[in-house]
């Protein structure tokens, strides 16, 4: 299939050049070492590490010294830290350059999980105006010459929109780039992203590079993105769930060229082998738990393709690469890209509801006293990394 052609410059975020303005979301929980890597054998971007909690990275916890960790392949190196306490954050930073461990930091004031919200942090934090300002400035500090981003929401809801005076506040403050994901938390991933917003907030924000989040499930949806909204690059979350090679599609796309990526069945199993592969490599060797890794998986590979839900059932309970051999085995190969039932919207969407937040949150745009003592326990409290 063939798209249009928009040959987009390069993406300066400080010192890094990206040959294409393309950011891989962090995800909970998927983007990890192995799907990093799987991505970037399709395309180029910026890949990004899943979100780690700044205390947990402070304690070193297993998990979070697991998740900062990156294959040599990985150039430039991505992190994305999560916090509410300025200290915190800078203390996290300061070792991950003083171990030479990043080349780019990103702090995360978009997630709208009630257990980050109901705590004054993701997508609540920047409500509280000082307390968004201290934190990106001691972050920029810490970092020195590392560039420092941020990836924030439209706000908690419509009547509580944050995102153009966070992004004024984010450019002064000093950060290479801002990204925003055009829904607001009360919408979780429900409905379709503002676009406009984007837009909105590029015509304010001249210094730094804008870029745009939210309902790219193709490249065709990127271009249009860039086109409606003029903003300097995209940043793929969902959309590439059990489609790692969008981000070929995506590099294609923003060079001018017209051809697309449409594998067929066999190549589809072929890269979800090699993904439990990687996945085995990331935990150290543990072919168990890179198979149950890999489960979540199955849904978003074969969504579309002529695949039984028996074989679907059993991929969803592999316990060993010889399994997933034997069961990617049975199927038809030469199965063409089935087109409908592939492309458009996947995987977690739900349905608007109200942002669990901290008692009185809202009656002021300023921490309280009382708000800090919450905001200390929610740095202990997310330690598990």
């Amino acid at each position: 299939m063939a798209g249009p052609a928009l040959a987009q410059k390069p993406l300066s975020i400080g010192p890094l050049e990206l040959d294409v303005p393309v950011v891989l979301a962090p995800m909970a929980g998927i983007t990890n070492t192995a799907f990093r890597r799987l991505c970037r054998e399709y395309g180029v971007g910026l890949y990004v590490s899943e979100m780690i909690t700044s205390r947990a990275l402070v304690e070193k916890t297993p998990t979070s010294m697991r998740l900062i960790k990156h294959h040599e392949s990985e150039v430039p190196r991505s992190i994305q830290l999560y916090g509410v306490e300025p200290t915190t954050i800078s203390e996290a930073i300061r070792f991950l350059v003083d171990e030479d461990r990043c080349d780019h930091i990103d702090l995360n004031f978009g997630c709208p999980v009630p257990k980050v919200t109901r705590k004054g942090g993701g997508a609540a934090l920047p409500w509280k105006r000082s307390l968004f300002r201290d934190i990106v400035e001691s972050a920029v500090r810490a970092a020195g010459d590392i560039p420092v981003t941020i990836k924030m929401r439209k706000g908690i809801d419509d009547n509580h929109l944050t995102f153009l005076e966070a992004g004024k506040a984010a450019e002064g403050a000093g950060v290479a780039s801002i990204a925003l994901h055009a829904r607001t938390a009360s919408q979780f991933y429900s409905g379709h992203a503002d676009w406009d917003a984007i837009g909105e907030l590029k015509s304010q924000i001249t210094g730094v590079p804008v870029l745009g989040n939210g309902d790219i499930w193709s490249a065709e949806d990127a271009l249009a993105m860039v086109k409606q909204s003029e903003c300097d690059g995209v940043v793929v979350g969902r959309g590439c769930l059990g489609r790692p090679w969008l981000f070929g599609d995506l590099q294609a796309a923003f060079k001018g060229e017209g051809v697309r990526i449409q594998p067929g069945l066999g190549a589809v199993a072929e890269a979800f082998r090699r993904h439990a592969e990687l996945l085995v490599e990331f935990f150290d060797g543990d072919e168990g738990h890179a198979c149950r890794d890999i489960r979540k998986h199955v849904a978003w590979y074969f969504k579309g393709y002529p695949v039984g839900g028996n074989v679907r059932a059993r991929l969803a309970t592999v316990e060993s690469l010889q399994q997933i051999d034997d069961f990617l085995g049975e199927l038809d190969w030469s199965a063409p890209y089935p087109t409908e039932g592939v492309e458009g919207p996947r995987g977690r969407q739900g349905s608007p509801k109200k942002v669990a937040l901290p008692e009185r949150w809202l009656e002021s745009r300023e921490l309280a006293s009382g708000e800090r003592d919450t905001l200390r326990l929610a740095e202990v409290d997310s330690s598990g990394g």
